[in-house]
């Protein structure tokens, strides 16, 4: 019994020692408080007395329990860094970085105040230390650290950039070839460094090297060739990489810094004698970032700003090739901008075709097709103000109002619906509100001919709408049909003020009222307001008899809104302002015009009401 005493005081010894440790265990792995709570409770068990060798089962059970939880817990809570884990990691190590590389700055400024290094020191502890951080940062990434060590990186490679520059503007230590030479030297190491760790943000340093270097190394000189040749080559290469990695914001970057550049370079030295080399080089940057939409790799990441970076490259450098046109031939001659933006339309138009047969992403795909087929469009629509004058610039949009709403039709584009529209809005609006005609004989001119064509447009499209068979096809035939109508009347009103105010012009030929001619003058102006009315009450016959013939109550209601118009204008203005001959018949025809309508009306020959005719009600019986 005392053996047994013994032996279960040392089972309890035992089990104690591995409580314990499992306890250590869980605080140094910061478990939650239920495995220790578990623990405990199986601790806590009492052991029976009376059978000793049954007491050594809890330890396997302890053991087996342990495995399956601790790796879960602490996965889980290693995955999920908190705030002092972030502050401790990142933070603080990024303070110490700015606050070693403050205290050395400060100190070699100190010895170069004191002369106890000289410029060629100078340089050479630049050079020294960048390149021993650049590899300092290696030991970080080895180690998992990618963001410290970038971020070490990114400090080496500005302290060797500076360095150099101060060697060459600073010191004059070196020929400018040679700084340029060693900044080339530190891009393409940068460049192969982003490509064998596969660093998209070390690539973004190595672009911005790149474009500094000019900046670092400008002597004020002109040096057209030698700087755009190498933007080009800058280009160039960030093309490749884009097409080689999932590095679109590349190409973002590669823009911007080529368009400061040009932009810097042209506001200091550009004049006309180069605009030749200078269209060429704005050309060949226009081509690159024009394909560069359809070369780019797809990354995996299908976040906004991903997908729509294609279309924003793209419409941003179509507008700034043509602005960098449009500015330089100006002075020479503005309408030759005209066929760069046809050329600039068929080019888009290609890019447009060979944007469908891309293969990847369809969605992404059709989204740049569409923005190449729309920039086609808008170049189109450019060019006819730039190289027509007047009225055919008005004739050109409704043109082309035409010919996309006939290429709409046949390829089934929703789209080029919408700029057909767009492109007839244009010209209504400028026929409306900008033309200014000059015409000297009636009807038979070149305001007539203009509102022509606008009217047979808007037919094209009432037709066209109306054969859609759907709501929005309605829509826009209800919409044509109105517009049709309302231009014929303001077409016909302006051809008849103009006649009249041809005649009074001729009651003072030489630019001089004669009181005399008044009551001539009183005679066409009785006779241009009854011209009015009479050609309004004709056109709402008209319309009305085309809305019987085509069984349309949408014609019959515009009829019958023009019939108000003009009774309102009769019985308000004519009564007062026409003499008695006119009045009279004014009030004759209208009466009889509504008489007619009315009674046609009654007949009820389109069954409106619903029942039967009297002819039709004789006959039955």
């Amino acid at each position: 019994m005392d053996s047994s005493e013994s032996e279960l005081q040392e089972l309890r010894r035992l089990l104690g020692e591995l409580t314990a440790r499992v306890f250590r265990v869980e605080q140094a792995l910061n478990l939650r408080p239920e495995i220790a709570t578990q623990s405990s409770r199986v601790d806590a068990q009492p052991v029976p007395s009376a059978a000793p060798p049954a007491v050594a089962p809890p330890l396997p059970q302890i053991r087996s329990s342990l495995p399956p939880t601790l790796p879960r817990i602490s996965s889980s809570r290693q995955s999920v860094p908190n705030l002092e884990s972030r502050i401790g990691s990142h933070w603080l190590n990024r303070i110490g970085i700015s606050a070693v590389l403050i205290g050395v700055s400060y100190f070699l400024k100190f010895a170069f105040d004191n002369n106890w290094i000289g410029p060629t020191g100078r340089v050479a502890i630049g050079l020294l230390a960048g390149i021993a951080i650049v590899i300092w940062s290696e030991s970080f990434r080895g180690r998992g650290y990618r963001v410290f060590s970038y971020s070490l990186k990114a400090v080496g490679i500005g302290i060797l950039y500076l360095s150099l520059y101060a060697a060459f503007q600073v010191y004059s230590l070196v020929p400018s070839g040679v700084a340029f030479v060693m900044m080339l030297a530190v891009t393409a190491a940068t460049a192969v460094m982003a490509w064998t760790q596969d660093a998209e943000i070390l690539a973004a340093f190595a672009l911005i090297g790149g474009f500094t270097t000019p900046l670092l190394l400008s002597t004020g000189q002109n040096r057209e060739v030698a700087l755009f040749a190498y933007v080009a080559i800058l280009d160039v290469g960030a093309l490749a990489l884009a097409i080689l990695k999932p590095w679109r914001r590349l190409l973002v970057l590669s823009y911007a810094g080529t368009l400061l550049l040009y932009v810097g370079w042209y506001s200091s030295f550009y004049d006309n004698t180069q605009l030749r080399l200078t269209v060429g080089f704005a050309t060949l940057f226009f081509a690159v970032f024009a394909v560069a939409p359809l070369l780019a790799r797809q990354g995996e990441s299908k976040s906004s700003l991903s997908e729509s970076i294609p279309l924003i490259l793209a419409l941003v450098n179509a507008a700034g090739y043509f602005l960098q046109i449009y500015v330089m031939y100006e002075e020479i001659d503005s309408k030759a901008t005209a066929w760069f933006a046809l050329a600039l339309a068929a080019v888009y138009v290609f890019l447009s075709r060979q944007t469908r047969a891309r293969a990847g992403n369809p969605e992404a795909a059709r989204t740049v097709d569409l923005l190449h087929l729309a920039l086609a469009i808008g170049f189109i629509t450019v060019a006819i103000p730039i190289r027509l004058d007047a009225h055919w610039i008005t004739m050109g949009w409704f043109v082309e109002a035409a010919v996309l709403l006939w290429v709409a039709d046949r390829v089934h584009s929703e789209l080029l619906n919408a700029f057909a529209v767009g492109a007839l809005a244009l010209g209504v609006g400028r026929l409306l509100l900008i033309d200014n005609f000059s015409v000297t004989r009636p009807i038979f001119n070149t305001r007539m001919a203009t509102y022509a064509v606008a009217i047979a447009v808007l037919g094209g499209v009432a037709w066209y709408g109306s054969c859609r068979k759907d709501e929005a096809g309605r829509t826009a035939a209800a919409v044509s049909v109105v517009a049709w109508n309302l231009l014929a009347l303001i077409a016909l009103s302006r051809e008849v003020a103009d006649y009249y105010a041809q005649e009074m012009a001729n009651l003072t030929p030489h630019g001089r009222w004669d009181p005399s001619e008044w009551a001539n003058w009183q005679h066409v102006k009785i006779a241009r307001d009854f011209t009015y009315s009479a050609l309004w009450m004709a056109y709402g016959a008209m319309l009305m008899v085309v809305g019987f013939w085509r069984r349309s109550s949408f014609v019959r209601w515009q009829a019958l809104a023009l019939i108000a118009f003009t009774i309102g204008k009769v019985f308000l203005y004519d009564v007062s302002e026409l003499d008695r001959g006119y009045r009279i018949v004014s009030f004759i025809v209208l009466g009889a015009l509504l008489l007619a309508i009315s009674f046609v009306y009654q007949r009820d020959w389109l069954r409106l009401s619903g029942r039967k005719s009297p002819e039709e009600g004789s006959a039955g019986a």
